[in-house]
């Protein structure tokens, strides 16, 4: 599990970095400064959550059940939240109105707060471990 926790976080990684190169080099040719910015934002949190999972790999202490739950949570709420916006953006390039989808974005941030309160949970669950 942690293999495939650290290749998805430096995969997500890697697509933040060309989506973020994109939303500084070319994307402001197709869409508003409003839109590229909310671009950069399903960017930067994507690359928040990239690096979650990785640390959320290497972290050894974590159980493997908590490792396969945050897990869970983060990446359908990277593409959920990110992915949304990302499809909402991209939406004005191609005409086609993906407005429906709106309500999928804070669904996908639910999911991440979710995906944190996880990660806290089983922190505090190692220190008590550790304490007790």
């Amino acid at each position: 599990m942690k293999t495939k926790i650290l290749i998805t976080g430096a995969m997500l990684g890697v697509l933040a970095v060309i989506l973020g190169a994109f939303a500084a080099h070319g994307l402001e040719q197709f869409v508003s400064a409003k839109e590229v910015a909310s671009f950069r934002t399903g960017v930067t949190y994507q690359m928040y959550h990239a690096l979650l999972c990785l640390f959320l790999g290497i972290f050894g202490e974590i159980g493997s059940a908590w490792q396969r739950r945050i897990f869970n949570f983060l990446l359908s709420g990277i593409i959920l939240f990110s992915g949304s916006i990302y499809l909402l953006v991209v939406d004005v390039i191609f005409g086609v109105n993906l407005s429906a989808i709106g309500f999928i974005t804070p669904l996908g941030g639910l999911l991440l707060i979710i995906s944190w309160i996880l990660l806290v949970i089983s922190l505090f669950k190692i220190r008590q471990n550790f304490n007790g």
